[in-house]
């Protein structure tokens, strides 16, 4: 951290330096000082070519002491560019936990609509299918293991968008397609998912876009 940013902080020039410049910048801190550089350009204090150089920058750095010079020339307290993120707690997580399996033996399942997951669930379909909606429910705890076995049938979860997925499972003979892993943000529910597939198949996705939506994020 250059002398400059230290000023605006009202920091001293120590060789420790405050613990909030070394903590990690999450992607809303990464957005925060994005909006500030644009709103800068449309003043005309940016140029194009200035705001493309910084934004490159922005998305590239790590701590909140690489951010706090991207802005130090601006109208804009650093201080506050420089404050983390508070994690809003997810509308998501609470509430009295449902079933703690889903089985399909030459059946079928299906839970879907509000229904609140436990901190651990698993699913199994032998010789049959099923299918775990999340797109409605809660979750109990805030991170929450679903196991997921499926013996010559299949198994189709379908996470929301604000969720965070990690999926880990492991197909014989079969697939455990992973088409839904990644980071929701802070504050969200982390679900894990892990398994097999034998002779079967195991898809964890996205809900489905609808057509109109589809062709707004292709805009």
């Amino acid at each position: 951290m250059d002398g400059k940013a230290n000023r605006l902080l009202g920091v001293s020039e120590q060789p420790n330096r405050p613990s909030n410049l070394d903590m990690r910048a999450a992607d809303s801190d990464r957005e925060r000082v994005a909006q500030v550089l644009h709103t800068a350009m449309a003043e005309g204090r940016l140029t194009l070519p200035e705001l493309d150089e910084r934004l490159q920058a922005v998305y590239a750095a790590k701590t909140f002491g690489e951010l706090v010079p991207l802005t130090a020339d601006l109208p804009v307290s650093a201080q506050v560019v420089a404050q983390p993120s508070i994690p809003l707690p997810s509308r998501r997580i609470g509430g009295v936990p449902g079933a703690a399996s889903s089985m399909a033996v030459m059946s079928g399942f299906e839970r879907k609509g509000e229904w609140v997951v436990p901190p651990t669930h698993t699913a199994m379909a032998f010789m049959g299918g099923g299918k775990l909606d999340l797109t409605e429910a809660g979750f109990a705890q805030a991170e929450t293991t679903i196991y997921a076995y499926a013996f010559m049938g299949g198994i189709e979860i379908v996470v929301p968008d604000d969720v965070t997925v990690h999926v880990s499972g492991f197909g014989f003979m079969g697939g455990f397609d992973d088409k839904a892993s990644a980071e929701a943000g802070p504050g969200a529910p982390v679900l894990y998912v892990r398994g097999m597939a034998f002779m079967g198949g195991v898809e964890v996705r996205r809900p489905k876009k609808r057509r109109w939506e589809r062709k707004k994020i292709a805009r």
